[in-house]
C-alpha cells in the first residue's frame, strides 16, 4: 500500500556485506561498503524481546504516520460543505500535506545522518499529532490548512528514517521479518485512517473524528519511543555537506532511465489520488447519496492493492519490467474506463481495477531504482518520494477544476490521458531503463 515502495527496495543480505546490505532508502547518505566504526555490529536478533518491541514499534511508526497524511480523504466533501469551498479548494486539505511532504522526505534524507533515527522519528510522529488535533479545533478553512502544511511537513521524518534505523538494527538475516511488519503498519494506517474518518464522521463530527486519530496517534508516538531500542550501530556525521547532496540528485536527474522511474511515480500518483479524491464527491451525490461510511467503505479496495503489489515483483523478475508496467497502466486506464457508466457495480469494480495497476506500476517502478541508480542509491529513492508526493499534490488539486466544469467524465479523461502517457512511456523504454 502506502509503503510498498520501500520493501521493494530490500536487497538480501550477504554475509560478509551486513552493514551494506541494508534496503537503499532516502535518508542514508551514500557511504563506502566499510562501516565507519570498526567495532563489530550489535544486532537485534530475531526471537528476542528487543526484536519484538523493535517490530512493534515500527509498525506503530507506520500506522501513525500514514493513517495521519491520509486521514482527510473521505472527508473532502465535508469540508467543501462546511467552510463552503468547491471540490478543488478542499482537496487542498491532502494535497498541502503531501507536498511539503515530499521536500521533508528529501530533507530528513539529508540531514538525518546528523541528527540520530529515534528521537527523529519520535519528534516527527508527535508534533503530527499535535498538527492534526489543531486541524480539528481550526476556526476556519485557512487555519486548517495551515495545519495541515505544517503537519506535512514534519511528518516526513518517519518515512525518511524508519527503514535505515531497521536496517542497520536488525540482524540482516531476519530483516525482511522486522521491515515487513513496518510496512504491514503503513498499508494498515492508509487504510484504516480513510476508514476510521468515514466511520467516525458518520456517528459524530469530522471535527471529532480528526482530534480523536490525532490523540491516537499522539498515543502510538509515545507509545513507540517507550518501545524501541535505542540505536546501537548508527554512526552520527555531524555537518552537513550541501555540495555533496547536490551532486548526487544531479546525477540521479541527469539518469534517463531513472528519470522515466520518476515520471512513473508522478503519474501513477496523480491518477490515484485524483480518482479517490472526487469518487467521494461522485458517490455522495445523485444517483448514489450514499453516507459517510459507505463512501469511506470504498478504501476497502486497498486490499486488493496490497496482494498485487505482493506477486508483481516476482512477476517482474520472470518476465521482464516493461511488460509488468505496461500491464499496470493498462490496467489502471481499463479501470478508469469501467467507472464511466452510473452503476455502483461498475465503479466500484474499476476503482479495483484502478488500485491493482496502480500497486503493480509502484511496485515494478519503486525495484528499480536501485539497479539504475548505481551510486548514492538513497538520493535516488529520495528524488522518487519527491515526483511520487508532487504528483498527489499538484494533480490531485488540479483534477478539481475538471470536475467542478465536466463531472466525472472530465476526471475520467484526465486520468484516463495520464494512464496512457503512462503506458506509452513504458512501451518505449529500453529493457535496460524499464
Amino acid at each position: 500500500m502506502e509503503g510498498a515502495w520501500i520493501y521493494s527496495f530490500q536487497i538480501k543480505p550477504s554475509a560478509n556485506r551486513a552493514m551494506s546490505s541494508a534496503p537503499p532508502v532516502p535518508d542514508m547518505p551514500d557511504t563506502p561498503d566499510t562501516p565507519e566504526n570498526p567495532s563489530a555490529p550489535r544486532w537485534i536478533r530475531f526471537g528476542s524481546a528487543e526484536y519484538r518491541h523493535a517490530g512493534l514499534a515500527l509498525f506503530l511508526a507506520g500506522f501513525a504516520c500514514f493513517s495521519l497524511i491520509y486521514c482527510v480523504q473521505p472527508l473532502l466533501p465535508a469540508f467543501a460543505g462546511d467552510f463552503g469551498v468547491g471540490p478543488a479548494e478542499s482537496s487542498l486539505a491532502l494535497s498541502l500535506t503531501t507536498g511539503p511532504l515530499a521536500v521533508s522526505i528529501v530533507l530528513a534524507g539529508a540531514f538525518s545522518q546528523a541528527l540520530g533515527r529515534r528521537g527523529l522519528m519520535f519528534c516527527s510522529l508527535a508534533l503530527a499529532a499535535v498538527c492534526n488535533v489543531a486541524a480539528a479545533v481550526a476556526p476556519g478553512w485557512f487555519g486548517l490548512l495551515a495545519a495541515r502544511t505544517v503537519e506535512g511537513f514534519v511528518i516526513g521524518g518517519v518515512p525518511a528514517v524508519a527503514i535505515a534505523y531497521l536496517s542497520e538494527e536488525i540482524e540482516p538475516a531476519n530483516l525482511g521479518k522486522a521491515m515487513g511488519l513496518y510496512v504491514a503498519g503503513t498499508a494498515f494506517g492508509g487504510m484504516m485512517g480513510r476508514i476510521f474518518m468515514g466511520l467516525l464522521t458518520e456517528f459524530t463530527s469530522w471535527r471529532m473524528a480528526l482530534g480523536i486519530l490525532g490523540v491516537l496517534c499522539l498515543a502510538a508516538a509515545i507509545g513507540f519511543l517507550r518501545l524501541l531500542p535505542p540505536s546501537r550501530n548508527f554512526v552520527p556525521r555531524p555537518g552537513f555537506n550541501l555540495a555533496f547532496h547536490l551532486r548526487a540528485w544531479k546525477s540521479h536527474l541527469v539518469n534517463r532511465g531513472l528519470l522515466r522511474i520518476y515520471a512513473y511515480g508522478f503519474l501513477i500518483t496523480s491518477v490515484f489520488v485524483t480518482l479517490f479524491n472526487y469518487a467521494v464527491f461522485r458517490l455522495s451525490e445523485a444517483p448514489y447519496f450514499l453516507g459517510q461510511t459507505a463512501i469511506s467503505m470504498i478504501f476497502l479496495v486497498y486490499s486488493f492493492g496490497m496482494l498485487s503489489s505482493s506477486v508483481s515483483g516476482a512477476l517482474a523478475d520472470r518476465f521482464g519490467r516493461r511488460p509488468l508496467l505496461m500491464s499496470g497502466f493498462l490496467t489502471m486506464l481499463l479501470g478508469i474506463l469501467a467507472t464511466l457508466p452510473d452503476s455502483l457495480a461498475a465503479v466500484f469494480g474499476g476503482i479495483v481495477l484502478m488500485t491493482i495497476g496502480f500497486f503493480i506500476v509502484h511496485s515494478v517502478a519503486s525495484g528499480s531504482i536501485g539497479p539504475l541508480a548505481g551510486e548514492f542509491k538513497g538520493h535516488a529513492a529520495s528524488l522518487y518520494l519527491l515526483f511520487y508526493y508532487l504528483g498527489s499534490s499538484i494533480v490531485g488539486s488540479v483534477g478539481g477544476w475538471f470536475w467542478q466544469h465536466g463531472g466525472w467524465p472530465a476526471v475520467a479523461g484526465l486520468t484516463g490521458a495520464l494512464a496512457v502517457a503512462g503506458l506509452i512511456l513504458a512501451a518505449k523504454a529500453r529493457r535496460q531503463e524499464a
